[in-house]
This record gives structure tokens, C-alpha cells and sequence, in this order.
């Protein structure tokens, strides 16, 4: 008699550092450090009796995958597929639940899921989660980030996989200006390095940058801010490069600190446009506040 491993986070079989989540059925395409507990950021506490209703509907789902005998959506056994290459990553399924696996749930794959804005309490702002992104489990450097749903293998890195599309906001690093414009120009090359050069650990998925080729640098408004944006075309050693761009703008908190948002697209036919990046800049809104209005608003980002 075969046993189904119940859904949940595993050690991933070719990658040892990470976690792969295991749907009860087949590995799906989300990853997390190994050992790391669920992230929460940017999303309000449920109320008390809302709370109570999701926890019984995830009984309730627990108890229909978890019944003695009951049959995979395939019509089969349920068991987890037998171990096989591929170059999308492992497959062979987990033995047992592990003590080190949370019984956390899945990353969410997409706004109908989760958040429809992802919020950055520090500097008073929401990035708009669109159709086809998604907040991710992790971002790449703890900022509140949202992400494409869709990736593909990264260019010059065995076993990754890396998002055709990411947006975060942070901070301005500490400057003698607070101008919008000199932050842009600061921060341009720290965006580039940031998505396509060296990552944290020293490796460079995308073979690190080559050159890069100025494409945009004007005003724009962003949540009733006026502020500015700088945009390159990334060439790099590996895989197709892609675009980058930083925006700079009061923080619409009221905070000294201005804010940078850094936006990363692949230059792939099935990458988001680079239209998005305006999209995307026109759904930023200050948390709690009016969205129209203030200094420069009638100026076209």
C-alpha cells in the first residue's frame, strides 16, 4: 500500500539549501531557504472571526487529502511520482515529512490569491500587485517586493530559477542630497547590479553585466510625489539581460527619507512589456491616503 506525503515544505533533492513546497500530488515551483519560517510582511492580521472561518476551512481541506484511500485527481494510487531527470528541477517526492517541514501553506501564485498591493509600512507606500505578479515568499534582499508568477532557469546558475519580472522598495541610502533626480542616478547602478549582477552569495546567475545603454531619465509623479526616474537597457555575459530602472521620491509618510523603487524586467518576448514599469509606477499609492493631488501632479510620469 502506497503512502501520499501530505502537502508541505521539503528539503529540495538537488539543492540541499533549500525547501521545495510538495502539493500532495508533485514538486510545484516554489522555494524558500532551508529551515526559514513563513514570512509575514505587509499583509493586516485577519479579524478574530474571519480568522476562525479560515481555520476551519483549512481543517476541513487537511481532512478531505489526508482521508485513508482516497485517490490522487489522476484516478491513481496518489502516490508521489517515482524519481526521474528533468531539467525543470528534482521531482522524486519526499519519503516522509520531515520534522524540520513547517506545515505552512504554499506561496500564493497570484492576486486572485493574495494581496492586491503589497505594502511597505517604513516609507508609507503600496506597490500594486498586477495580474500575473505576486508578493513572493522570499525577496531577494528582505525590501517588500512583488514578482512575475512566471520564471525560467536562470542563464549561468545550475538549478535556479529566476522571475522574468521583479519591483521592490527600500529606503534611500543615507546621501548629502535628497534630490529625486541625483538619488536616480545614484542608485541606477546599484538597481542593475542588484538584478543582474552579483547576488549575495557571490554568484552571478545572470553572468554579470556587461554594458548598458540609457533609454529613459525624466520627472514622474508617484503616489501625489514628484519624483524621477532613470531607465537602462542591461547587456550581460549570460542570457538575454533585460531592463532596470530606479525612482526616486519624497516619501509620502512625511519621512525625511526619500524613497527608491527598483524595477528589474528580462528583455524576453515572455517577460512583462517594458510598459509595465509605468504601469506599475502609476499603482503606487501612499498607505492610507489620498492617491491624487500634492506637489508636481500634473507633471506625466
Amino acid at each position: 500500500m502506497s503512502m501520499t506525503s501530505p502537502p508541505g515544505w521539503y528539503p529540495d533533492p538537488g539543492i540541499p539549501a533549500l525547501e521545495r513546497w510538495w502539493d500532495g500530488a508533485a514538486w510545484s515551483e516554489h522555494t524558500r531557504p532551508a529551515g526559514a519560517p513563513p514570512r509575514r510582511r505587509g499583509r493586516p492580521a485577519l479579524p478574530v472571526a474571519v480568522a476562525g472561518v479560515v481555520l476551519v476551512a483549512a481543517v476541513a481541506v487537511a481532512a478531505t487529502f489526508l482521508r485513508p484511500g482516497d485517490d490522487g485527481a489522476g484516478g491513481g494510487t496518489g502516490s508521489p511520482p517515482a524519481p526521474s531527470a528533468s531539467a525543470s528541477g528534482p521531482v522524486s517526492a519526499p519519503a516522509s515529512p520531515p520534522a524540520s517541514a513547517p506545515a505552512s501553506a504554499p506561496p500564493s501564485d497570484g492576486p486572485a490569491d493574495g494581496p492586491a498591493a503589497v505594502a511597505d509600512q517604513l516609507n508609507g507606500i503600496t506597490l500594486p500587485v498586477l495580474d500575473g505578479w505576486r508578493e513572493p515568499e522570499y525577496g531577494t534582499d528582505g525590501a517588500p517586493t512583488v514578482a512575475t508568477v512566471a520564471d525560467a532557469p536562470c542563464p549561468s546558475a545550475t538549478g535556479r530559477r529566476c522571475a522574468r519580472g521583479t519591483v521592490s522598495s527600500r529606503t534611500a541610502p543615507a546621501s548629502d542630497t535628497t534630490s529625486p533626480q541625483a538619488l536616480a542616478e545614484q542608485d541606477i547602478e546599484r538597481a542593475a547590479e542588484w538584478a543582474y549582477g552579483e547576488d549575495r552569495l557571490g554568484n552571478r546567475p545572470h553572468g554579470g553585466i556587461r554594458s548598458h545603454r540609457l533609454l529613459a531619465a525624466r520627472p514622474a509623479v508617484v503616489a501625489g510625489r514628484t519624483g524621477y526616474l532613470v531607465r537602462w537597457r542591461v547587456v550581460t555575459g549570460a542570457g538575454p539581460g533585460g531592463y532596470v530602472q530606479s525612482l526616486a521620491f519624497p516619501s509620502p509618510a512625511g519621512s525625511e527619507a526619500p524613497v527608491v523603487v527598483r524595477f528589474a524586467l528580462d528583455a524576453t518576448q515572455d517577460a512583462p512589456p517594458l510598459t509595465t514599469m509605468d504601469e506599475i509606477t502609476k499603482g503606487i499609492r501612499p498607505i492610507g491616503g489620498p492617491t491624487g493631488g500634492g506637489v508636481g501632479s500634473t507633471i506625466a510620469p
